[in-house]
C-alpha cells in the first residue's frame, strides 16, 4: 500500500485523515439521529452495502442509548458475524431491489456505494430504491474530480484512458488489489468502481441536497441528504 493511503484512507486508524473526515461528515447524521431519538424514542437506519466496522466511529454503547438499530444489508458473499445483535442485524439482499416496503426506515445510508454499481441504470435503480425506503437519506461517494483515486491508491489513475488502466492491472499490484492474472480479470478491476460528478450524483438521487466535502480546496467526495442538516 502506498504511504498516502495509510494516511489518508485506513479507517482503521482513527488517527488517519480518513477517519477524521468521517467523523466530520458524520457529525450532520448523528444529530439528525438524536432529533428522531428525542420525537420517537427509536431511530431505524438501513445501510445499504454497510459493514458494522464501518459504524464503530460511533461507539456501540452510545448507538444503543440512542435507540438506533441498524440493518445492514448486503450481496451474500459480504455478509459477515454480528458482534452486536443488539444494536445490529445483518441480512441479505440487493440495493437495486430492496426487500422493504415504501419508508420501512427512519434513514437510508450508504458510504461509497454507488460507484460499485455497474452501469448507469442499474445506479439509478439503486437510488430509487434507498429513497423509496426511508424519509431521510444520507449517501456518499467519492468524487471523479479529486485526484486521488480512493480504490486503488494512484494520483489520477481514474482519469487515465481504458488501455492504460488495464495495461497497469496487469502489471502491478493496486492498493488492496493484486496484479490483474488476465484481460478478464483486469476489465473486472477498472469496472469496480465508477467515480461520480455532483451533477451525476444530484440526478440519481432527485429531491436531496448535495453536499460537497473539500480536501485543501478540492471536491473529495460528494453525499446526498435528505431530511439531515448540515450547516
Amino acid at each position: 500500500m502506498f504511504g498516502i493511503e495509510k494516511i489518508v484512507g485506513d479507517y482503521r486508524n482513527p488517527r488517519s485523515l480518513g477517519s477524521r473526515l468521517r467523523r466530520r461528515r458524520l457529525a450532520p447524521l448523528l444529530a439528525t439521529i438524536a432529533r428522531i431519538r428525542a420525537e420517537r424514542g427509536r431511530v431505524s437506519i438501513l445501510d445499504v452495502g454497510g459493514m458494522e466496522r464501518y459504524w464503530t466511529i460511533v461507539p456501540a454503547d452510545d448507538l444503543a442509548r440512542l435507540g438506533v438499530h441498524v440493518t445492514l444489508l448486503n450481496l451474500a458473499e459480504d455478509l459477515e458475524p454480528i458482534e452486536r445483535p443488539d444494536v445490529f442485524t445483518a441480512i441479505e439482499g440487493d440495493g437495486r431491489r430492496l426487500p422493504h416496503a415504501d419508508d420501512a426506515f427512519d434513514i437510508c445510508h450508504s458510504n461509497s456505494v454507488i460507484e460499485h454499481v455497474f452501469g448507469w441504470a442499474e445506479k439509478k435503480r439503486f437510488a430509487r430504491e434507498a429513497l423509496r425506503v426511508a424519509p431521510r437519506q444520507f449517501h456518499q461517494t467519492p468524487s471523479f474530480w479529486f485526484p486521488w483515486e480512493p480504490h486503488f491508491g494512484l494520483p489520477m489513475f481514474h482519469w487515465l484512458p481504458e488501455p492504460i488502466r488495464i495495461a497497469i492491472t496487469l502489471r502491478h499490484d493496486l492498493a488492496w488489489t493484486p496484479r490483474s492474472r488476465d484481460l478478464d480479470d483486469a476489465m473486472k478491476v477498472i469496472e469496480y468502481a465508477t467515480l461520480l460528478t455532483r451533477a451525476q450524483v444530484a440526478h440519481l438521487f432527485p429531491g436531496t441536497q448535495v453536499v460537497t466535502e473539500r480536501l485543501l480546496g478540492l471536491p473529495k467526495s460528494f453525499v446526498a441528504t435528505r431530511g439531515v442538516d448540515f450547516a
